[in-house]
């Protein structure tokens, strides 16, 4: 069924469309916020794909989702099963664990195993087996990932996101190691070419919208359907990864009345290098984004590895940080050190804003209604300025911080010129430290100047106590922060300093 809403969004059709391994599955009224995880074990009776935490933390719910990319090759990407609303798989391919096992007629032996299970089975990297499908997902999105598997690094960073209570890691770090010595192409690579036509026949132009109880979800393709459905719903929730909205439905229970994704806008994912700036489309994912901005900002990259799982920066974006306007959202601070400054859309007006007028008290932003963040214009890096951030958690990775903090400072002849700060978890809002800045400026680069700022700090900030560090705490790490800033850029130019288990370099 087709049809031309009164919205201004373009013909619509109201039905779902997805490959479910390789079969095609189409599905009309079905509740918008239902869960990829609740389909397939309570819809499609596929029961590999095990529920453990509901929240995106444990990977038990790992599955994989291949889609075109911009040169019509097939993308692969782990995420979360279980805060993954099932209308955003439109147009694209699910793959489970049941999926993986060749078909009898194209391997010698009905026994054959997908080269990633027979190096589970062969290294003993399963025993209790409930998180083993996910890491099973995660380790085939890391076999199509097109790279070399040489790295610990690398193994450990894309198993982080799978929790695993019975072998330890280290006999599925030896599957990874070992997977690709069975065979470096699968049935996937086989029928890619099939596999590629058909996706294309199954997302189209139209805006999917679905409909039940009452209750809407719209994914629009381009910027200007995106722009008119705002418009006409100036009270939806906005959905990109849904890495936070997806815990509003399985961990608070919430009714999303209607809901408007931004993942299928194509402008909205990508990503401009400009002379004097990057742009960043506000549905572009951590991972889209993280290789760009790690190679203008080191730390800007090493905090995106940190703040989530490989499924979580496949699928949570920056644009969505933002706008959720937490004040523990680690992208803010260093954007706020940064001078970023966002471009806000309306119907057809856009109007560009800083960062740090965007926020207004906890939860409230500058976007008026039927406006939404359409990109984040991120400067290119002086090279005078010295730009660190820092995320202080309980748990080194992929963890809520405690802290994160950001610090840019410019310096002339050993005094500054310009020095920015971004602190996150130090108040209601993600916030500079005016006071701090102000101390600073102008001043030189001396230890007896920073203990001075330091003392400023306090004037800036009245963190509250909670379950993630008390307020005496937090008032002590900032101060100990900037300290730890001022002695990294106190030294030679080139310095190298350890972040976690690499290496990064400073000029």
């Amino acid at each position: 069924m087709t049809t031309t809403p009164a919205s201004g969004s373009g013909s619509t059709t109201d039905t779902l469309r997805f490959l479910m391994g390789d079969q095609v599955r189409e599905l009309k009224g079905i509740d918008p916020t239902t869960t990829v995880l609740q389909y397939l074990r309570e819809g499609a009776g596929r029961c590999g794909t095990k529920e453990g935490c509901a929240e995106g933390d444990c990977g038990a719910c790992s599955v994989v989702i291949a889609e075109l990319d911009g040169d019509k090759n097939l993308s692969y990407r782990a995420v979360n099963a279980c805060i993954q609303f099932l209308p955003t798989l439109h147009g694209k391919q699910l793959i489970t664990v049941e999926d993986l096992k060749p078909e009898p007629q194209a391997v010698k032996s009905p026994d054959t195993l997908h080269p990633v299970q027979q190096a589970m089975v062969d290294c003993h990297g399963s025993q209790c087996g409930f998180c083993t499908p996910g890491f099973v997902m995660s380790l085939f999105a890391m076999f199509h990932s097109g790279t070399e598997i040489k790295s610990r690094g690398a193994i450990n960073d894309a198993l982080a996101g799978n929790l695993c209570r019975c072998t330890g890691y280290g006999p599925i770090v030896n599957a990874a190691q070992r997977m690709r010595s069975y065979g470096a192409r699968d049935q996937f690579d086989a029928r890619a070419a099939t596999t590629i036509e058909t996706l294309e026949g199954l997302r189209g132009a139209q805006t999917l919208m679905i409909k039940h109880e009452g209750r809407r979800f719209y994914a629009p393709t381009t910027a200007d359907q995106l722009a008119g459905l705002v418009m006409a719903y100036p009270d939806a929730c906005i959905l990109a990864g849904g890495t936070d909205v997806g815990l509003w439905v399985t961990k608070q229970h919430q009714i999303l009345e209607t809901v408007i994704y931004t993942g299928d806008v194509a402008e909205l994912h990508r990503i401009d290098e400009m002379d004097d700036r990057i742009r960043i489309g506000a549905a572009a994912t951590y991972k889209e984004a993280q290789e760009v901005l790690a190679r203008e900002y080191p730390d800007f990259g090493e905090l995106i590895r940190r703040l989530g799982s490989v499924q979580i920066r496949n699928s949570g974006t920056i644009g969505g940080n933002i706008a959720n306007a937490s004040p523990i959202g680690d992208s803010a601070p260093v954007l706020l050190a940064a001078a970023a400054r966002l471009v806000l859309r309306r119907g057809g007006e856009r109007r560009e804003l800083a960062l740090d007028e965007f926020f207004h008290s906890y939860r409230e932003t500058d976007l008026t209604p039927g406006e939404f963040l359409e990109s984040i214009l991120v400067p290119r890096r002086n090279p005078a300025t010295k730009l660190r951030c820092y995320k202080i958690t309980k748990r080194f990775d992929q963890d809520i911080s405690a802290i994160c903090a950001a610090f840019a400072v410019e310096l002339e002849n050993g005094v500054v010129k310009s020095l920015r700060t971004g602190f996150g978890g130090m108040a209601a809002i993600p916030k500079r430290a005016s006071a701090c800045e102000a101390a600073l400026t102008g001043k030189a680069w001396t230890r007896e100047n920073i203990e001075a700022a330091m003392d400023a700090l306090d004037s800036d900030f009245a963190p509250m106590s909670d379950m993630r560090a008390s307020s005496d705490y937090r008032r002590t790490l900032s101060r100990n922060l900037l300290l730890k800033f001022f002695l990294e850029t106190s030294g030679a130019d080139g310095e190298t300093r350890m972040v976690g288990d690499r290496e990064l370099a400073h000029a």
